[in-house]
């Protein structure tokens, strides 16, 4: 019997992106799907078929680099709260005479699960990076290792689960605990099992089933000069505004054997980073799985998308994360031999050079990549998250 599915995303790429393969493949089997997000992700949700129930959700402008103190603390809970009132009430208007079979939602909102829990039906986290379990979670432990420092204390966190609890008051819900609150009957995470950390504690309510690149599987790209091995340059869609560190590598990679594939964003102006080496290709964006494909090394913030693409494609990853939940991925990469990571304040032409070339030559990185892109295949994509969505519902 076909379903409909109710996705529920925050309107970040990194979020909604890894869904879309997973929705085409629900449309395809036949099943009914709407997709409640931002404007900013409107249109890529709209590729897929699927109905776009518009919210009014944007992401706020957070500096990559922000510590977990009270006031970064106090504006995200802000940002989720917000959104939970707005969100909510134009959901319930949507969806409450005629509720979807299920509800889809990133796992770190809680407008989805809310939902799911006012008009009593089953409620599905999407889990784009590391999941957490009763005996893990990330965001938990980057918390503690602040709390008592800069981060938050004791009291911060007890006024914010206050709040939250508040706000399920509002709409006569339960509402999860805002940080390591108790997993889903149901967790789709867009990773193997093999990258997931401390991966054996994870029961039957976890389904890794990996990245899955969708249509952008078709996207095509060519190097300019077959010759050259091609190392890409990108720090994701982001936190990408990093002028000076283009600039650094271009002075690493000028005419050098390598040719390079590099992408900047949308907020800088080209031109403004000087004279572009003949052996260097840059632009705002790349088709990335395509350039993937032909890249011998690739230096990344390591966003999970990324991280996951380069797994897929078999490229190691020289690592410049940009934020604490990048160094994560990056951290993980290195303890896995697939990449290595640098810090991206203090990295030095040198140590770029140095980073890549050996990441291009080393045999055990080879050997690993291998064994991890077996992993991500096995993993099954779409097509295991649609089959665990299908099950889950009979």
């Amino acid at each position: 019997m076909k379903k409909h599915f109710l996705f529920v995303s925050v309107p970040a790429s990194g979020h909604v992106n890894p869904t879309l393969a997973l929705v085409s493949e629900l449309i395809d089997r036949g099943h009914a799907v709407s997709y409640a997000v931002g404007p900013d992700q409107a249109d890529a949700v709209r590729a897929t078929g699927a109905e776009v129930v518009e919210l009014p959700t944007r992401m706020p402008d957070i500096n990559p680099g922000a510590k977990l103190d009270p006031e970064h603390i106090r504006m995200m809970t802000e940002f989720f709260l917000t959104d939970v009132r707005q969100s909510m009430p134009i959901l319930l208007d949507r969806f409450a005479a005629n509720p979807p079979d299920a509800v889809c939602f990133d796992m770190i909102t809680l407008t989805g699960r809310m939902l799911g829990d006012k008009l009593g039906i089953p409620a599905i986290a999407l889990t784009p990076s590391f999941a957490s379990n009763e005996n893990f979670d990330l965001r938990q432990r980057m918390m503690a290792a602040h709390t008592g420092q800069s981060g938050p204390t004791a009291e911060d966190l007890e006024r914010i689960q206050a709040a939250v609890a508040e706000l399920g008051q509002e709409f006569g819900v339960d509402v999860p605990a805002f940080v390591g609150g108790t997993p889903a009957e149901l967790n789709l995470v867009f990773l193997p099992k093999e990258f997931q950390l401390e991966h054996e504690t994870f029961d039957e309510r976890f389904h890794f089933i990996g990245p899955s690149l969708g249509d952008r599987e078709n996207e095509t790209y060519q190097p300019a000069d077959q010759r050259r091995p091609l190392l890409f340059i990108s720090l994701g869609t982001a936190f990408n505004d990093r002028p000076e560190f283009y600039r650094l590598c271009i002075e690493a990679f000028a005419d050098t054997q390598w040719q390079v594939a590099m992408s900047v964003g949308n907020r800088i102006d080209i031109g403004a980073l000087g004279e572009i080496p003949e052996n260097f290709d840059v632009r705002t964006s790349f088709p990335q799985p395509a350039v993937l494909r032909h890249a011998t090394a690739f230096i990344s913030h390591t966003g999970m998308n990324s991280t996951m693409e380069s797994l897929y494609c078999g490229v190691p990853i020289v690592a410049v994360p940009q934020m604490a939940e990048q160094a994560a991925n990056a951290a993980r990469a290195e303890e896995l031999g697939v990449g290595i990571k640098l810090d991206p304040e203090t990295v030095t032409t040198t140590e770029l050079r140095d980073a890549v070339d050996r990441m291009a030559i080393d045999q055990k990185v080879r050997a690993n990549l291998t064994r991890l892109r077996e992993a991500v295949i096995r993993a099954g994509g779409a097509p295991a998250g649609a089959d665990a969505l299908e099950a889950h519902l009979a």
